[in-house]
């Protein structure tokens, strides 16, 4: 069939073409991928390869620069609109409903549609609403507004899990988020404030008149809004005008569209001062292989016979994409826990996160009467050991296939256990040890995940897949917010009590074990194959 080259490609069928020999198993398209997999691989890690992983890591750096900011923001801002504490949930409900929305939209689009309009799409999207937040006036304006917010930024996972099976140094996001709060909240907030038994009232509950805290005195929170406004707005710049992405080589191909497919890899080897050996001709003699052999030429991976096919085809081969998912008794397992592991990490992960800097804020004045510059510095330690969680994360991902499993039960146990000891210990230095062990945990945890999921399911179904993966994590994420603030339900103008918060406590950690259930049933032989 050919002989291995010198450089590791593989010198094809014809000689003439110089093209990798193609695999003799597997369906048609599976053989196309194959190919695609030994080019990309022959490459190696290229200056295209780096740039793809910065600006996909950029995407990770966005959901977690978001998703940290609500929860940072939510006091000074309850300090000025002056909504009660069992309404503060709306913020990260309305937040999760856009992710929710996102994941699903964005998830399913990306392969009807291809990776490149999508990967671009959705971080202008939350880049021109999150900037506007910053001019909310209203409690309600300022949650429809988080809401669009969430339908850009929801749909930056699935579609960078889909672009890079790589991992990204996440927690990065959190504790530049945290960093900024530091600078911009303590600062630029209103005085007396929010933690302090004579805080400034909300000028929407207080008579006209009477000292209280106004726009002009609170901009503490819309500079830090503003910043991560800036950063998203930055990032699209990098996607949309500096870097040229390629649309994916593996959706070209479930498309029928060989030749663009060879193109693409064409230009990527050119972008890394390479040459590359797959041509056209690869494709097509692989397909003419099909035929010789009697069994006929696949709809899937039939290059032009596909691009040929009739409406009627072509919808059916649509819908057949979504059968992969169900397709074997294996398939239907592994999807199911997928998705209840996703419900479970984004339960614990959001009702955890977001609730966090209101819970250190309230077991600090408890256990010190801390400054709120202090707090707030906590935050940063809190979240920079996390960096630390996803290295380790990486490194129990490459050990063995069994390695990845052992960790994401284990890291989530450890999650469970540290939440429900954060609940019984109060004191300085506890509050902020233990969330440490939770994110370092929670870190790895989401490292192993994160960087798994794709590579579990084909390339046709790998966008929709990891979308519908995150819908259903989001989906729940809209709901435990909720759940989560009627355990803080207080008379007007009190605040809940410890008691009440490790509640809250105790609903993410018993939620977050269900992960750990979940992992420890996943089929073993679908963690760390290839991916097609």
């Amino acid at each position: 069939m050919g002989r291995q080259s010198d450089e590791g490609g593989f010198e094809g069928v014809h000689s003439r073409s110089s093209s990798p020999a193609p695999p003799t198993e597997g369906t048609l398209y599976e053989r196309k991928c194959a190919v695609v997999n030994r080019e990309i691989d022959r490459m190696g890690m290229g200056r295209y390869q780096w740039a793809i992983w910065w600006l996909c890591g950029f995407g990770y750096l966005l959901d977690l620069l978001w998703a940290q900011c609500f929860g940072l923001i939510v006091n000074p801002l309850q300090q000025e609109l002056g909504f009660n504490s069992d309404q503060s949930g709306n913020i990260q409900s309305s937040f999760s409903a856009g992710l929710t929305a996102g994941a699903a939209f964005w998830g399913i689009l990306v392969d009807i549609i291809g990776r490149q309009w999508a990967f671009n799409m959705t971080v202008m999207f939350s880049s021109v609403f999150g900037l506007a937040l910053a001019g909310s006036q209203s409690y309600e304006t300022f949650l429809v507004i988080t809401a669009f917010v969430g339908f850009g930024v929801g749909g930056n996972i699935p579609i960078d899990t889909t672009i890079t099976l790589e991992f990204i140094p996440q927690p990065i996001g959190v504790v530049i988020t945290s960093a900024f709060a530091y600078a911009y909240v303590p600062e630029y907030g209103c005085k007396p404030d929010f933690l302090q038994d004579d805080a400034l009232p909300s000028c929407n509950t207080t008579p006209a008149g009477q000292p209280c805290c106004r726009r002009e005195n609170n901009w503490g929170w819309r500079y830090l809004v503003l910043t991560v406004g800036s950063i998203t707005m930055f990032v699209f710049i990098l996607r949309f005008v500096v870097f040229r992405f390629q649309e994916s080589p593996k959706y070209l191909l479930y498309r029928g569209q060989d030749e663009k497919a060879a193109t693409v890899l064409q230009k990527i080897a050119k972008f890394n001062k390479q040459e590359s050996k797959v041509t056209l001709a690869t494709f097509e003699a692989l397909t003419t292989e099909q035929d010789s052999m009697g069994s006929g030429t696949g709809m899937l991976g039939g290059g032009s016979k596909q691009l040929q096919a009739t409406t009627w085809e072509k919808v059916k081969l649509e819908l057949a994409r979504y059968k992969l998912l169900f397709e074997t008794w294996t398939m239907t397992r592994l999807t199911t826990l997928i998705f209840l592991i996703y419900i479970c990490d984004y339960w614990g992960f959001t009702v955890a996160q977001y609730f966090l800097p209101q819970i250190v804020a309230a077991k600090n004045s408890a256990a010190g009467a801390l400054s709120l510059k202090a707090t707030y510095r906590s935050y940063v330690w809190i979240y920079l050991p996390g960096i630390a969680g996803v290295l380790a994360g990486v490194l129990c991902y490459e050990l063995t296939r069994l390695g990845r499993q052992i960790t994401m039960v284990g890291a989530s146990a450890m999650m469970g256990v540290s939440l429900f000891l954060f609940a019984t210990i109060n004191s300085y230095n506890s509050n902020i040890g233990l969330n440490v062990m939770e994110y370092f945990f929670q870190s790895m945890f989401n490292a192993v995940l994160y960087g798994w999921t794709p590579e579990a399911f084909p390339a046709p179904i790998r966008g929709t897949a990891c979308g519908l993966a995150s819908f259903w994590g989001r989906l729940f994420s809209i709901v435990s917010p909720l759940i989560a603030q009627h355990l803080l339900t207080t008379p007007p103008g009190e605040s809940p009590t410890l008691s009440q918060w490790n509640h809250v406590l105790y609903l993410a950690g018993g939620v977050t074990f269900g992960c750990v259930i979940f992992a420890a049933l996943l089929p073993h032989r679908m963690i760390g194959s290839d991916s097609m």
